[in-house]
Formats: structure tokens, C-alpha cells, sequence
């Protein structure tokens, strides 16, 4: 083994002698190790001989992966958990990775919602029901279907077919109750009223299971047979009744595709690396047809063998509540394709086969998985692309179309709102990377300013902006920390002003007093004109410009979200000056209903005892503010 004493691997930190040490007696054993980073875990693995597997990580000339590397930089510490062979170990390590989620492995993770079918047989009626995530509570689920609209039409065929309850009432059988319509037009058995035994019930449940895993002709065979009796007897309104049911059956056959001949049960699971994540493409396939299927991401896997994303991918997937078909055709061979297929058969009572086809309809099965997953990287990388073009794409146009220096990367906007010279305020929205930065926008009450002064006011909001900068600078790099991390000290490798000429000039005077030389344009609403300081000529953009388009939306934003706080401070405004005069109300107070109930509209709306809920607020007080508002209300 090498010597670990005087290197540690990747980053040149000395090992910790614990850590040296823990390494250093590791056991020829198989098993689970978990490592750690801060006392947190972030990888769990799996070994046959967890002495060799563990020290490969710390070994110095090791061809690990990027992913492998900045992991093992980050360990100092690993627990180990010995199993007696490799089986166990595999169990081990699933159960490890669903229980800690850790940040370095191949984790499972979907934020879609998919509809499944559920059915609790430990019900003793058991019903049928459409849910919105499949849980770890002992059902049997049936799924996922594309949408809520083709499960209700499959609901809507089982209950046409089978008699089963469609209540959630308690059923007890020493209290029976009085059957519903559902029961008088033979949509079901009425268990609550006793008119069902639970075994015949059951017998009936689980035909809806063979119904729902794909298997119809037996279904379509008694429905005919049925019919035929009923025909025969000249009961011919049944008789229609069983064609309906069987109209119905063969409308949802003949919306799931017909896969082969053979009534095989298969899940056919294939891997796609795409960028830094690796996408997989579940198809299920039911007696010979496809029921559906699931797309699932998995981030940060797109450098891991496409056999172990696979191997993850099935621990993970198959539980208690998901049992495995028959057969599973995968894109690529798992490495450790014998000990899989041992415990998915162990685990689940049932054999299962784990295949990856070289030709044949299987195989032919599998490309169709690998041509969904291609066609949706397809469409994300359309997305992407349309996505870098409405930002990145568009200050790179917008650089090169103002000749700036860099690439500006963190713009900002600013736009001035009053009326007639009231409640001046100043908004400050962000966009970085093209994209806009909610946290970073700003308000600015104006204090220097009287009247409608839009330039003074625009000199004092940039002045205070850059200055509160400026100073907040100065200490994070004193203090030796990022500038990008603090309230105003990243600031802005563009300003845009929503203006002409004078609002421009006026930034631009505030900025250079600050000693700063930051560039800055006006956006002039008349033409769409971009306006440069100091220079008569305007610039005008092709109205399909996406750098027109990211400065219109960085010009609009600033505008909105001035215009909202204009409003909210007028609101208070109107609130404040309508309670001048109210016996008991002195400052104090109107500021503690102005906090309370931000509008006048919602003081107005308000109840006495919402408003004696106001801190501070007497009774008789709130009484004369309750009656005062109602007044002022009729007066209007």
C-alpha cells in the first residue's frame, strides 16, 4: 500500500494520521463505506474487498474522474459497515443512499408529479383510485400514465367493466347501510350494505389487477361470453350493455401500442449522457404492449459508466411498491449484472431477468428508449440554446454593439417615480448573467429632493448607490472576502437609466464623483434610441435585437417595480392623512396602523375587533377609528 503521510491526494493537504491510520487497517472484507466531509455524508459505495476499494481514493497517481477528485478533496473522515458477501452489500448500499441522499452519488431524483393507479389490497373492500405520487405505504401502484386525462379514461373503463366501490365511506358490517345509485345502475356491488362477501369482492379486485397490468383478454373473453348468454336469452338491453363494456376495453388497447406478439411483461430502461447529467427513459411494456413510460434525470452522472448509472438507476427505482417485471432490457451491461439479478429476484419472490440485447425485437425495443432520450436532449438543447440567446447571446450582442471593455455581466437599472412632485421615489433593478436578480433590487425614498425633479433626483439615488458600494468594498476586501457576496459592493459593469439626455447626465455627473468610470446609456422610450454620454447621435438596435430586447426588459422592470412602491407609499399617504383628526390617534399610533393594514382600502374593510387587534390600540379608540372609516366611506 502506498504511503499517505506526506501527501494528500489532489489538493497537497497533509492527511490527518486518523484518517492515514483508518486507512491503513481497512479489512479484506465486503461491504459499505460511507464517506464524510464535516461529519456530513457525501458518498456511500459498495466493495468486495473494501481495503483495496477504499484506498484506491487516496492513491496519488489514481485516474479518477473530475467528479471522483473534487469529492476526495473534500473527505476527512469514512465510517465502514461489513456485510458477508457482495449481495448483501449491493442491499446495503441502496438502503444507504435512499436513507442519506448523499451529495456525490447517482441520486434518483424527479420533480415531475406522474398520476399513478393505486389499490390497497389489505383494504377489505378495496377501492380504485387515481393519486399524484406513488407512496411507501404497502399498495400496489399502476403507472405513471402521461396524464390525469388518460387515467380517468382508463378509471372510467375499469368501472364500467368491474363493479367496485367508488366511495370512501368506513364500511362496517354490523351497521349497513342503504346502497347508492352507483350500486342500482350495476356500477357496484354495494359492500356497505353487505350485498358482497370480501373473497368474492376480492376475486373481482384482482381481475382489475390483471386489467391494469395489461392483461385484457381474458376480461374480453368473459365480457363476450356474457353477451352471447344475454343475447341468447333475448335480454338484449344487457346484451348492450356488455357490447359497450367491450367497446370500451378494446378503445384503451388500441391507444397503447401494440410491442410484440409474445404477452411479455418488460421494463426497458435506457441511459443518455447529456451535458453534466445523464437522462433515462423508462417504457413499460404490459402483455406485449406499451403502457407507458418516464423520463428521469440524473445530475452530475453524465461522467459515470453508463452500466453503473443503470446499476443506481434499478436499486433505487424497484422497491416494495414498484415490483419488477419479467424481464429488464437495458441499453448497457451492468458490471455487476449476476448479483442485480439475484437480489431484484429475491427481494420481489419472482425471477427476473436482467437483459441487454444485441438484435432481434428486443434490441430493437431498446433503440426506441435511446430515440425518445435523443429527441428530448434534442429539444432541451433547443431550449438552451434559446435560452443563451435571450442572455449571454444578448450582451455579447450588446458589447460589441456599445463597445464595452467586458462583457457586462451585472446590469442595473434605474427610473424615477412621482406625482407631481410627491412620494418621490427611485427603483434599482439587477440583471446578472442576463437573467434578472430579484434579491438586488432596491427602493430609495428621495430625501434632498423637493418637487418634480427627475435629474436631482437621479443624481442622488446613483450617488447613494455607488457610495453605500464603495464603502462596503472597501471592507470585504480589507476583510479579504468576495465583493459578489455583499448588499452593494459588486457593482455594475453597466447602468442603464430610463431616460433621455438629462436623466443620463445627471447619472453620469453622481458617478464620476464617486471617482468611478462605469459605462452608462439612456433608453429613450419615443424611438427605442440608446443614448451614449457626451454623444449627440443616438444608437438604434434592430427591433429583433435580443440586446434591444434584454435593455427594454431591464428599462421596464425598473419601472415597474418603481411604480409599485410609488403606489404603496401613496396608499400609506392617503391612509395617514385620513386619520388626522381621529380622537387618539397622535403619531404613535397612525404608524402602527399604517404597519398593520398597509392600504385604505383594507382599514376600510376591516372589522372593529381587526382593528383593536392593532398593537397599542384602546377600545374606544378602535371604536372611533371603526366609525370614522365607515363615515368617511358613506361621505365619499
Amino acid at each position: 500500500m502506498a504511503e499517505f503521510s506526506e501527501k494528500r491526494p489532489f489538493n497537497g493537504a497533509r492527511m490527518s494520521p486518523e484518517l492515514e491510520f483508518k486507512i491503513k487497517s481497512l479489512p479484506d472484507s465486503p461491504g459499505c463505506y460511507l464517506m464524510k466531509s464535516g461529519g456530513e455524508i457525501i458518498y456511500v459505495g459498495k466493495a468486495k474487498n473494501l481495503k483495496n476499494r477504499v484506498s484506491q481514493y487516496f492513491h496519488w497517481s489514481a485516474q479518477h474522474t473530475p467528479k471522483v477528485r473534487a469529492m476526495v478533496e473534500k473527505i476527512d473522515d469514512f465510517d465502514i459497515m461489513l456485510v458477508d458477501n457482495e449481495l448483501e452489500a449491493f442491499t446495503l448500499e441502496c438502503n444507504l443512499i435512499k436513507l442519506h441522499m448523499p451529495h456525490y452519488n447517482i441520486l434518483l431524483k424527479d420533480d415531475k408529479t406522474y398520476p399513478f393507479i393505486r389499490v390497497d389490497l389489505r383494504e377489505n373492500f378495496p377501492r380504485v383510485d387515481l393519486v399524484r405520487r406513488q407512496e411507501k405505504d404497502g399498495a400496489k401502484y399502476f403507472g405513471p400514465y402521461q396524464g390525469a386525462t388518460v387515467i380517468r379514461e382508463v378509471l372510467d373503463v375499469v368501472r364500467m367493466v368491474f363493479p367496485i366501490r367508488v366511495c370512501a365511506k368506513k364500511l362496517n358490517p354490523d351497521k349497513p347501510l342503504r346502497p347508492c345509485v352507483h350500486h342500482q345502475v350495476g356500477q357496484c356491488p354495494a359492500p356497505c350494505a353487505g350485498l358482497i362477501s370480501g373473497e368474492d369482492y376480492r376475486q373481482t379486485i384482482l381481475k382489475v389487477i390483471d386489467f391494469l397490468n395489461g392483461k385484457y383478454a381474458p376480461v374480453l373473453d368473459e365480457l363476450k361470453e356474457r353477451m352471447m348468454e344475454a343475447s341468447k336469452a333475448m335480454n338484449y338491453e344487457r346484451a348492450a350493455l356488455y357490447r359497450d363494456r367491450i367497446r370500451a376495453v378494446e378503445a384503451v388497447m388500441q391507444k397503447q401500442k401494440a410491442i410484440s406478439t409474445a404477452q411479455t411483461d418488460q421494463d426497458i430502461i435506457a441511459v443518455l449522457p447529456h451535458d453534466a447529467d445523464a437522462m433515462v427513459q423508462l417504457m413499460f411494456v404490459r402483455s406485449g404492449r406499451m403502457i407507458g413510460s418516464e423520463r428521469f434525470t440524473l445530475e452530475g452522472a453524465a461522467d459515470e459508466p453508463q452500466g453503473e448509472i443503470l446499476t443506481q438507476f434499478m436499486l433505487q427505482y424497484y422497491g416494495p411498491e414498484i415490483t419488477p417485471p419479467r424481464e429488464i432490457l437495458l441499453s448497457a451491461t451492468p458490471p455487476e449484472h449476476d448479483v442485480i439479478e439475484q437480489l431484484l429476484s429475491e427481494q420481489h419472490g419472482q425471477r427476473t431477468y436482467i437483459l441487454t440485447p444485441r438484435r432481434g425485437e428486443k434490441l430493437k425495443l431498446v433503440r426506441m428508449a435511446l430515440k425518445n432520450l435523443k429527441d428530448e436532449a434534442h429539444k432541451l438543447d433547443r431550449k438552451n440554446a434559446g435560452s443563451r440567446a435571450r442572455t449571454i447571446g444578448a450582451l455579447e450582442e450588446l458589447q460589441q454593439a456599445l463597445g464595452l471593455p467586458t462583457l457586462p455581466r451585472r446590469i442595473e437599472g434605474y427610473d424615477i417615480s412621482n406625482t407631481q412632485g410627491a412620494q418621490n421615489v427611485a427603483s434599482e433593478v439587477v440583471m446578472v448573467d442576463g437573467v434578472s436578480a430579484n434579491r438586488e433590487y432596491r427602493h430609495y425614498r428621495i430625501k434632498t429632493v423637493e418637487g418634480a425633479n427627475d435629474f436631482a433626483s437621479m443624481y442622488e439615488v446613483i450617488t447613494r448607490r455607488l457610495s453605500h458600494g464603495l464603502d462596503e468594498l472597501a471592507e470585504r476586501k480589507a476583510a479579504g472576502l468576495d465583493p459578489e457576496g455583499g448588499k452593494f459592493s459588486w457593482l455594475p459593469d453597466l447602468i442603464l437609466v430610463d431616460g433621455g439626455r438629462g436623466q443620463l447626465a445627471a447619472a453620469m455627473e453622481a458617478m464620476e464623483g464617486q471617482g468611478l468610470n462605469i459605462p452608462m446609456i439612456g433608453l429613450a422610450k419615443r424611438i427605442e434610441e440608446i443614448v451614449l454620454p457626451g454623444e449627440e447621435e443616438s444608437i438604434l438596435l434592430d427591433r429583433h435585437s435580443n440586446a434591444l430586447h434584454l435593455i427594454q426588459r431591464v428599462r421596464d422592470e425598473s419601472h415597474r417595480f418603481a411604480i409599485i412602491h410609488h403606489r404603496t407609499l401613496r396608499g400609506r399617504a392617503s391612509i395617514a392623512s385620513r386619520l388626522d383628526g381621529i380622537p387618539g390617534v397622535g403619531e404613535k399610533r397612525r404608524k402602527a396602523i399604517l404597519k398593520h393594514f398597509k392600504t385604505v382600502e383594507a382599514l376600510r374593510a376591516a372589522s372593529l375587533e381587526e382593528i383593536q387587534a392593532v398593537p397599542g390600540m384602546p377600545e374606544k379608540v378602535a371604536e372611533s377609528v371603526y366609525r370614522f372609516m365607515r363615515e368617511d366611506e358613506k361621505g365619499e
